[in-house]
């Protein structure tokens, strides 16, 4: 009774281990940022980014001419001039220049979190559309193509098929 029960045992896992390997998994793979590019809402975070980027390129651009006045102003002081008006140029100099300093690092942090307010939808719309179609396919993975160190002709490029769901040719 009892090797009856071990070969029962056996037979049960040989049978579910054969079940298992029958199975084929299905990866996919997908170059998220060409899918983002192509995507038509991208044309428009861009041309959205573009004018963010030339506001903060016009007020950095005064800045510059206020600091090049300045320059021009202490340049005509002469050697005439007294240490007072002299001291107090150089300050007015540097204390345009540390607004200056100031500004950019204030843009760039501007320009990075605009950048991520605008693409964040894109990129939320285009996972949404990879998950569909991985679920379509019955995929269990699907990797970004510029994170994937090896990639076999087994992987299933998602791209095609993703960009039909989004309805982009």
């Amino acid at each position: 009774m009892r090797n009856l029960l071990k070969l029962f045992a056996v037979i049960l896992l040989m049978g579910t281990t054969a079940s298992i390997n029958a199975q084929t998994l299905k990866f996919g793979h997908i170059d998220l940022q060409a899918l983002v590019q192509v995507m038509p809402e991208s044309k428009t975070a861009q041309t959205e980014m573009t004018g963010f980027q030339a506001d903060i390129e016009e007020i950095f651009g005064g800045m510059q001419t206020e600091l090049q006045q300045k320059y021009t102003e202490f340049e005509q002081l002469g050697e005439e001039a007294s240490e007072v008006k002299r001291n107090a140029k150089i300050t007015e100099i540097q204390d345009l220049q540390q607004r200056i300093e100031n500004y950019r690092a204030t843009a760039q942090q501007q320009i990075q979190q605009k950048q991520a307010e605008v693409l964040q939808p894109i990129y939320k719309k285009a996972q949404t559309a990879v998950e569909e179609v991985a679920k379509e396919q019955g995929m269990i993975y699907v990797f970004d193509i510029n994170a994937v160190i090896y990639k076999s002709n087994q992987s299933i490029d998602v791209l095609p098929l993703v960009k039909k769901k989004l309805g982009i040719e």
